[in-house]
């Protein structure tokens, strides 16, 4: 069981919770057979899924390797036991040289930058996973991917589901249709078993919808209230349950939302945090009932609702911000609806 604290004070406290594999993992690690790979272990989820892997192979007391992967250089990840990888995923040749291992999570993506600059998300959301596809073939692959690849929902459908048709808005989300249509090559051929993770979104104390909210808020800046509902899920939540979803992959492939069982106000939950944070909150706009909303029934059927529950996260992030805790500096953007990025 997971011990949660009434606040996060340090980054070390903050990535021993975020990596800390839930007992139900760990004896899906006892089961897993083969090793792991974590591709794309850098950015904003890779290293804590990458550390949690390991914390879960070492509890499950079965033999196993972590491997990283990921274009830049990763020596904390190396200092955590795990073995680290450099390579780059555009270069076949590269990815050809990789070691082949039977479970694989990939989490390589590009997103912020895509307006101007549409042929490189297009080949980093693309063309990286083709490459990955093709060389794991005959692996179990668990490729995170993106509630943008569903329509903007109104607010009263209840958000997306996993039978909801893809829509994307944009050509970001478009790439990420692309990401995922490499691995169904594969799958729908049996050459692999897949599972895309559709999030919508991870959030921890220094980044997320909630410390979007909380740093304009802390900021004295105005909340966008256009947008007016959202989901996440505790990073570390999102980390196990991505984990425990290898033994969903198929052929053809599995689709999997992963988000928090709420769809919560923008507005009541920025004056919470306004109250946590000691500042009045002022808005702009007006909600228009709609946003990329998601429906995580399943996952929450199959894994049980989240071990942090969003009262928790909006009480770790306040404090955080008003302690003035580190900012990763990746705002989501949760309030565009125009898939521009």
């Amino acid at each position: 069981m997971l011990a949660l604290p009434e606040r996060i004070d340090s980054v070390v406290q903050l990535e021993d919770l975020l990596s800390q594999p839930s007992p139900a993992l760990i004896e899906e690690f006892r089961r897993l057979d083969g090793d792991v790979a974590i591709i794309g272990a850098t950015g904003k989820v890779g290293p804590s899924l990458a550390r949690m892997a390991r914390r879960a192979v070492a509890e499950s007391g079965v033999a196993r390797r972590v491997l990283a992967v990921a274009r830049s250089p990763m020596p904390e990840l190396a200092a955590a036991g795990i073995e680290t990888i450099s390579c780059d995923l555009l270069d076949p040749a590269a990815v050809a040289g990789l070691p082949r291992v039977p479970n694989v999570v990939y989490l390589v993506g590009r997103k912020f930058g895509s307006t101007g600059s549409e042929s490189m998300t297009w080949g980093v959301n693309a063309l990286a996973a083709y490459h990955t596809a093709r060389h794991f073939q005959g692996a179990r692959i668990a490729a995170f991917s993106t509630g943008c690849v569903y329509p903007v929902m109104d607010l009263a459908s209840g958000g997306a589901t996993e039978a909801t048709p893809v829509a994307p808005v944009g050509e970001y989300a478009m790439s990420c249709v692309a990401r995922e249509r490499m691995f169904d090559y594969f799958a729908d051929r049996g050459e692999l078993a897949a599972v895309h993770l559709r999030l919508n979104y991870a959030a921890e104390c220094r980044y997320g919808v909630l410390h979007d909210l909380a740093e304009r808020i802390w900021n004295e800046q105005p909340v966008d209230l256009t947008t007016g509902y959202a989901n996440v899920i505790w990073q570390g939540d999102c980390n196990d349950q991505a984990l425990r979803s290898l033994a969903l992959a198929a052929s053809p492939a599995a689709i999997l939302n992963l988000t928090g069982p709420e769809t919560f106000s923008i507005r009541q939950v920025a004056l919470q945090l306004g109250e946590l944070l000691g500042r009045e909150v002022r808005f702009a706009g007006q909600e228009n009932g709609c946003g990329y909303l998601s429906n995580a029934s399943r996952a929450n059927g199959l894994f049980g609702n989240p071990r942090v529950p969003l009262a928790r996260l909006v009480q770790w992030v306040g404090h955080w911000v008003r302690q003035g805790g580190a900012s990763l500096g990746k705002p989501t953007h949760f309030e565009t609806q125009d898939g521009k990025y």
